[in-house]
């Protein structure tokens, strides 16, 4: 008798199973992105405040800083920016030495849920490079922003490791950690309204 395969598979809040081994567009829903995203702490919660600072905030964030950097930019690759970290609704968030330590298999499975989930929302499966460069430099930055203000990084300490933003505008955002429900709220309106403003006509 075969062995029996484990389960691959997990059951969303909106009813739907995805299959985290070979994901299909029609299995992801917005509301389970935002429910997961609000819900996963960066940082491995080591932050300030009241509050995890969470995925989906940091994704609000990052969509901020790249659209304030790339103001003539399709709505589109705004939507790109917010759902950078989106599969990590399933499969949570490593920090980078946790990564490293796993090896390229979590990679792969990132690869396969990113993919899915830009066809869900209509975007190429793999962005183009120049905007993939973009939403990493606001990642960074959004990266740095989070180190020195929530996370007891030193500032010498981001500057060597995520880079100190060049526009000073960019340094004076502020962090304010959320309650999960304001974030998920948050997310699934700034998706709307990107998802809105890429229709055409």
């Amino acid at each position: 008798m075969p062995p029996k395969q484990p389960r691959a598979w997990q059951r969303m809040l909106s009813g739907r199973r995805l299959d985290l081994l070979d994901p299909t567009p029609m299995d992801i829903e917005i509301e389970d992105i935002a429910h997961g995203l609000a819900f996963v702490a960066r940082w491995n919660g080591q932050t300030v405040g009241d509050w995890p600072y969470s995925v989906a905030e940091h994704s609000l964030l990052v969509e901020d800083l790249f659209t304030r950097a790339n103001p003539g930019l399709a709505p589109r690759w705004r939507l790109a920016a917010l759902l950078h970290d989106a599969p990590e609704y399933v499969i949570g968030d490593m920090i980078s030495p946790v990564k490293a330590a796993v090896g390229p298999g979590y990679g792969a499975l990132d690869q396969r849920l990113t993919a899915a989930i830009h066809i869900r929302f209509g975007l190429p499966a793999e962005l183009p490079v120049e905007i993939k460069k973009k939403v990493k430099l606001a990642d960074r930055i959004s990266a740095w922003l989070e180190a020195v203000q929530i996370a007891g990084f030193t500032r010498a300490e981001a500057d060597k490791f995520f880079g100190a933003p060049r526009d000073a505008a960019f340094a004076a955002l502020k962090i304010v950690p959320r309650a999960p429900a304001d974030v998920r709220a948050a997310f699934v309106a700034r998706h709307t309204e990107l998802m809105t403003a890429n229709l055409p006509g």
